[in-house]
């Protein structure tokens, strides 16, 4: 039995997910009061992928990391819809934190496909600048922030070694994260469609890391299957 994902049929099962980020996007551009409802769709409906080829996934613990990355990630996105009571920014650094942990073990443990290519000292840099610049912005919150980006830098560096559909989304979520930052701490710096440019760099990057994600961990259970038959 050929147990690899059909490229169409892995295409098609991100559409919902592409039209809500779409639709989310042009809200955000156009000051749009459905910017913020829109938002609470996203992670789920890139669930709906996983939910269509996770019969032909394995391991099942890669395929567990996986929802949990993405649905923390939906409660980094929904931080200030659900967690109302607590501060928003660490509430959502904390749960984005989180989704990053997961998606580290998942790429440590069930995604290596080569060794850690040299480019990577580049995060390392992009580590050290971002702190340089946004130390006497950031407050009492250096110490998370700092954190944080270690967590994210460490996400794009292990998914170095990856699918490169998963190299790609894991550095747009860095664009999009770093982004975000100076328009949290320096809004002075950021024209308004960088708002935007945030979600829309983040939406494609999950996709990325989801798609390169699908396709490995179907190819694993080929391997196996094929191992399997061999033997």
């Amino acid at each position: 039995m050929h147990s690899r994902i059909p490229p169409v049929g892995l295409v098609w099962s991100f559409a919902p997910f592409a039209i809500v980020s779409v639709v989310h996007v042009m809200a955000l551009w156009l000051s749009s009061p459905i910017a913020a409802p829109t938002k609470l769709f996203l992670m789920p409906l890139l669930l709906v992928p996983v939910a269509v080829a996770s019969r032909r996934l394995t391991p099942r613990t890669a395929v567990a990391l996986l929802v949990c990355a993405i649905a923390l990630s939906w409660l980094g996105d929904a931080a200030g819809a659900f967690f109302g009571f607590a501060p928003e920014l660490p509430t959502m650094l904390l749960f984005f934190g989180l989704a990053h942990g997961a998606y580290m073990l998942l790429f440590a443990r069930h995604a290596v496909r080569r060794r850690l290519p040299r480019w990577t000292l580049i995060y390392g840099v992009w580590w050290v600048a971002m702190l340089i610049l946004l130390a006497s912005h950031v407050g009492p919150l250096i110490a998370a922030v700092a954190v944080y980006g270690l967590v994210l830098g460490g996400t794009a560096t292990l998914a170095s070694r990856c699918h490169p559909l998963t190299v790609s989304g894991s550095f747009l979520f860095l664009l999009s994260d770093s982004v975000l930052a100076f328009r949290l701490f320096l809004p002075e710096w950021m024209p308004p469609w960088t708002s935007p440019a945030v979600m829309a760099t983040y939406t494609a990057g999950q996709a990325l890391i989801v798609a390169g994600m699908l396709l490995t961990l179907s190819r694993t259970r080929e391997c196996t299957m094929a191992t399997v038959a061999a033997s």
